[in-house]
């Protein structure tokens, strides 16, 4: 029986570590990283089985498809540098 060559990929090349009320902990090819409510409030209502569904496309980009989010690992680490923050859909405006 010959094997796949993709066979055992970087199927765990992003995944969730922790949920808490103020965001979520991600491991990204071996590197942590929090994405906190307040910078990325699209997933504050997310349940568990959506955020945890998050893939890595390309190198340094995530994408979590039941959400339609997708994200660059720049916009993570620096979300300061972002300052439109795209509001959840249950939340009412300013």
């Amino acid at each position: 029986m010959k094997q796949s060559e993709n066979s055992g990929g970087d199927t765990l090349a992003a995944e969730v570590l922790n949920i808490s009320r103020r965001g979520l902990w991600l491991l990204v090819k071996g590197r942590e990283y929090f994405l906190g409510f307040d910078f990325f409030p699209w997933f504050r209502q997310a349940t568990v089985e959506q955020l945890c569904s998050v893939e890595l496309l390309h190198e340094d980009h995530l994408y979590w498809p039941e959400l339609d989010v997708d994200l660059d690992l720049d916009r993570i680490l620096y979300p300061e540098k972002y300052p439109l923050v795209a509001k959840a859909v249950d939340e009412p405006p300013d």
